[in-house]
């Protein structure tokens, strides 16, 4: 059995008014650290500021992440030089720990004061 569809007729849009050019703080805004700012690297990052040193399957509990996932994000940070990886052997098992370099803290506090200074201008605009 065939059913007619009948014509809908969409409803007209409403009308929004032009966007407004970004004001001067936009242009004052402090440029993020890119390499921290991505969700797994931050908080890899944001983990080890809390803890001493943290295993490779901690920090995949934590931050919900795969193995492969992990290694790559932990990599670049260790690239960087923000945190350091010491791997070793306990009973025949492979362990991997991660702890926060002196360079991965001073980036971790100058990214977490352009992110203060992001919000307080966006406050600002209110």
């Amino acid at each position: 059995m065939a059913r007619a569809l009948a014509h809908r007729r969409k409803p007209a849009k409403a009308t929004i008014p032009p966007r407004q050019h970004a004001s001067a703080h936009a242009l004052h805004l402090p440029e993020l650290d890119r390499l921290i700012h991505e969700r797994i690297r931050l908080g890899i990052v944001s983990a080890l500021a809390t803890n001493a040193s943290l295993s490779f399957n901690d920090l995949k509990r934590i931050l919900k992440t795969t193995d492969g996932n992990l290694s790559v994000h932990a990599r670049k940070l260790e690239e960087a030089e923000y945190i350091s990886c010491l791997k070793y052997f306990e009973a025949r098992v492979p362990r991997t720990e991660y702890r926060l370099t002196a360079t991965g803290r001073r980036a971790l506090a100058h990214y977490l004061d352009q992110m203060e200074e992001w919000i307080r201008v966006t406050r600002e605009d209110k």
